[in-house]
This record gives C-alpha cells, structure tokens and sequence, in this order.
C-alpha cells in the first residue's frame, strides 16, 4: 500500500519509476500506476542488483506485517533480510541515497509515554512483527557507517486511507458492517497514506541520513475514536469496551477454540498485547524538518470509509 502510493506521488512529478513486482499481476499493478515493473524479490540479492542498476535513488517499501503466525522467520526474511539486501544491493550499483519504511512500533516507547525519534526503548517486544522491524531498523541504519550509501528511516505509524483494507484496515472494514462488536481501552495512532508518501518523497531531499522521522497525523483515545465514528458513520452501533482482563480471557479460549478446528487464530496474545499497550506519537519532526502538513485524522477515516463503500467493502448509507 505505502509503495503503491510512493510510485503515484513519483510519477505525478513526473520522474522515471522503475518498481519491484514479484509476480505478473503485481507488474500489471505496476504498468497502471505509471511505472516500468522489474521482475525480482527483496530476498534475491541478484535480482535486487539489476532492479536498481541505473537508479539514483531507491526507496524500500516491501515489508510483511502479521501476527499470530505459527512462525516468524517468514516474515523476519522479509523485513530484516529482505531489508539489509536492498540497502546492499543500492551501496553496491553507487545509488547515493536509500528512502528506507521502517515502522513506528521500532520506537518501543513505554506504556503510557508519547513515542517519539529519540525514545528510549522499553527493552523488550509486543510481537514478532515489531521485533523484525526494530532489528531491520537497527540492521540497515547501521550500514551507514560501513558503505558509503545514505539512508533515511520513515516511521508511519498506522497507514490509513483509500486502498486500505487488509491489516489494521480490517478493523474500519469490520466497523462498518457491523461485526465489531467489542473493543478495548487503548489509544491508536494514524497517518493518511497520501501524507506518508509525501513524508517519503520529502526525505529524499530533506532527510538526514541515519536519522528517523515518525509520520503520524494523529493519535486518538478509545472514547475519542469513537466520537469521530460517531459521526462518519452515524448508524453504526459503536463496540462495547472490555475490561483489560476479560479480553485476555476472551482471546485465550478464541485461541484454542482455533487450533482446535485447525485454524490460524484471527486474535491472540500479541495482537492484543499491542492494542492494549496502545500508541501515541509524535511527528512533528516531520513538520519541522521535512516540511510535511498532515491532514486531520478524522478526514483520513472519512477518506477511508468512502473508499470502502464505494467498493463495496461495507454497506451503502452507512456514512453520514
């Protein structure tokens, strides 16, 4: 999604795109957006080298987020391997600069604290996820100071807006058909996918390397996320908030009521370690240094829900 709208903010200022796609129909997705797709994948090296041969610039957007996998070295080739190949793949072709998508979750702030570029981090992980991205994170910055390849970090926290519907773009989906019928106390953080973007695009010019910068527009309590439901979506019986302690036990018996009937389970421990733990962060660095303006959050899930609507992904006359 985030590499999607990377390449349609390229080629509108009217530069040469050159796009990894894996497949024939992801080099199609490719070709629609106004860019030359190049046969290859994060995790051969060789295909990495020709991708970017020619290039100036490389921005690394490719990443796989999920949770309550049976294993995580997948995901971890992905986002850590998969990571350090481009950035090799970028010093070694000469390219001067890599635009690398880390994640908010590296920061690893406390419970309760304002995550922001400098956090001291709590020392330990809520998922698997954030543990492959924090050492991607660490990993590919760290080749700063041994290949003469600058590389800046984009930490978006939640990407939402049109085109959003799978990850944490389930839930919004979910919302407004209804299904979502419980919820927790928490606080959540977003960032409209345009506003990433052009977070990106700036940094090539902007960003110092070695330095990241978080991308959020805004960060959201329980109670006032859903006020702004309330009113995008006025008919929409709002979730019933659970106490900490009966969601653990609800998503404990979800969890072996799945393996039971041999199926991945849709909630578990580390997904609602993660909602519980909540995230609010800061981007104002962005601003500041990069120049980026964020839309409200409010238009961003209004964005989001028309979007969602038009295709009809959730009920026609939900919106207000």
């Amino acid at each position: 999604m985030v590499g999607g709208a990377i390449v349609r903010r390229l080629v509108a200022d009217g530069r040469t795109v050159r796009a990894l796609a894996r497949s024939d129909a992801a080099a199609d997705t490719v070709r629609a957006l106004g860019a030359e797709p190049v046969r290859g994948d994060v995790v051969e090296i060789e295909s990495l080298l020709a991708a970017v041969d020619g290039c100036e610039v490389v921005y690394h957007a490719a990443g796989v987020n999920r949770f309550c996998q049976k294993s995580s070295l997948p995901m971890r080739r992905v986002n850590v391997t998969g990571s350090v190949n481009v950035a090799q793949a970028a010093a070694m072709a000469g390219l001067r600069r890599m635009v690398y998508t880390s994640s908010a979750v590296t920061l690893g702030e406390a419970e309760g604290t304002v995550g922001h570029e400098e956090s001291r981090h709590r020392g330990s992980y809520l998922s698997s996820y954030e543990r492959s991205k924090y050492d991607a994170e660490q990993t590919v910055l760290g080749l700063t100071t041994v290949v003469p390849l600058q590389i800046v970090s984009l930490n978006p926290s939640s990407v939402q807006g049109p085109g959003r519907a799978s990850g944490t773009g389930k839930v919004l989906v979910a919302y407004l058909q209804g299904r979502l019928k419980y919820w927790v106390d928490t606080t959540v953080s977003l960032v409209d996918i345009d506003d990433c973007a052009e977070g990106h695009v700036l940094a090539e010019t902007a960003g110092i390397s070695a330095q990241r910068y978080v991308l959020n527009g805004g960060s959201l309590n329980t109670a006032e996320l859903s006020e702004v439901m309330s009113r995008i979506a006025p008919g929409v019986r709002p979730p019933s908030v659970l106490p900490a302690v009966v969601a653990r036990a609800a998503v404990r018996a979800s969890v072996v009521s799945a393996r039971l009937k041999g199926r991945a389970p849709e909630v578990c421990g580390e997904s609602l370690r993660t909602l519980l733990h909540g995230h609010r962060y800061d981007g104002s660095r962005a601003v500041r240094d990069l120049g980026l303006a964020y839309r409200p959050v409010e238009e961003t899930l209004r964005r989001t829900a028309e979007w969602l609507v038009e295709t009809g992904q959730a009920p026609e006359g939900v919106l207000g």
